[in-house]
């Protein structure tokens, strides 16, 4: 059965259009499949930081604001990113934590969602930090926090509701959530909707344009390949920009930030979402990262994750003992993103054991091994090597 399923991968792979752009990316022998965690590191990133460090700061200094683009590259790669995510360009800003922008997005919508509104729905499932910064702004803002599972959000909305925070895509089991279905529905009830795509960008079309989207953050660190800590960037719908008040108003967000006025002026467009000096050395190299995306269509790499995680799960069909693993992420393809979570009574030893073996996935407490797909760099032949070693292991 293994010879078999590894020629059916070789054929894969020799198939695969995508499959010359894993020479772009600094990897070795391991199978890595936590790029939902951390993306491999792109083979160009490294010279551009160089050339960041040494000449852009160590000889132009200052002067490199102006002549290397430093003042505008919070809007310039928030332009790269969107077609990534299904923007037009200027909508996006990149900087900041994630949870910083959760906080920008989540307050920003509930002030323009009026005094009437006082409750903010938040997905019942959510990763902690959104969960923590949601109770948070609920608080500061004098709102009523409801957690709701995604699939119940339409019944949950109400006159009442001010603003609902989801994510794309469960951190845990993989569960793609309907995004256009439930976006419309939060509209419908004349609310504002607020998404994380921090699991979904780079992996699968999100469509934020095409499906109105109001608000939308990300971080740029896992499907993005930005590097560890790399900066997130927040999505304002064009149409509603002009209202969108951020609760953080920097001095780069301002409409004349060097003017040193006293009176906060926000400035147009997206830009109302900056707000102080940009991390330039991590937001470069993310710029440079992004260029792996020259030429690629988010449409093709859907394709590939879908068909990398309807291999492994028959890999491990074939190579796993019965009833060892359970899987909990849903089977469809239009409710699974770009992962695969494993229910197994151990599973933290059995990650740690896989690790040792070459194939690095990673464990979400109290019992599941979650493995990551990112099709730019994952092969089948990865896939085949994973699922054989589980099964080893398992045995």
């Amino acid at each position: 059965m293994s010879d078999d399923l590894a020629i059916v991968a070789e054929k894969l792979d020799a198939l695969d259009e995508l499959a010359p752009r894993r020479a772009e990316f600094v990897l070795d022998d391991v199978v890595y499949l936590d790029g939902n965690s951390l993306g491999a590191l792109p083979a160009a990133v490294p010279g551009r930081v160089a050339d960041v460090v040494r000449r852009q700061w160590g000889e132009l200094r200052i002067r490199s604001w102006e002549e290397s683009g430093w003042w505008t590259a919070p809007e310039r790669i928030g332009d790269r990113i969107a077609p990534l995510v299904g923007a037009a360009p200027g909508q996006i800003v990149v900087g900041d934590s994630t949870s910083v922008n959760v906080f920008k997005a989540l307050v920003g919508a509930v002030r323009m969602a009026g005094e009437g509104r006082d409750e903010v729905l938040v997905d019942a499932t959510t990763f902690p930090t959104d969960g923590y910064i949601a109770e948070s702004a609920a608080r500061m803002t004098g709102r009523t926090l409801r957690p709701v599972a995604p699939a119940d959000v339409p019944d949950a909305l109400g006159e009442r509701t001010a603003a609902v925070l989801l994510n794309h895509v469960d951190y845990r089991t993989g569960r793609l959530h309907d995004l256009p279905g439930l976006t419309a529905a939060v509209r419908e009830a004349g609310a504002i909707a607020v998404w994380d795509l921090c699991h979904s960008a780079g992996a699968l079309p999100v469509g934020l344009d095409e499906h109105g989207v109001d608000l939308a953050v990300g971080c740029t660190y896992k499907y993005l390949n930005g590097g560890p800590g790399s900066p997130a960037y927040l999505y304002v719908r064009r149409e509603l920009q002009d209202r969108f008040d951020s609760p953080l108003p920097g001095w780069n967000s301002h409409a004349e930030p060097f003017g040193m006025r006293g009176e906060y002026e926000a400035a147009p467009g997206a830009l109302r979402g900056r707000v102080g000096t940009p991390d330039i050395l991590s937001m470069l190299a993310l710029e440079a990262a992004l260029e792996v995306w020259d030429g690629v269509s988010v449409e093709a790499v859907r394709t590939k994750s879908l068909a990398l995680t309807d291999f492994f799960l028959q890999c491990v069909a074939a190579y796993v003992p019965q009833g060892r693993v359970e899987c909990v992420t849903p089977l469809p393809h239009e409710e699974r993103g770009s992962q695969i979570a494993l229910r197994c009574a151990d599973a933290g030893d059995v990650m740690k054991r896989l690790i040792e073996r070459g194939v690095v996935g990673d464990f979400r407490a109290p019992d599941v091994l979650r493995f990551g797909f990112t099709p730019l760099y994952v092969g089948f032949a990865d896939v085949e090597r994973a699922a054989r070693v589980l099964g080893e292991t398992l045995a």
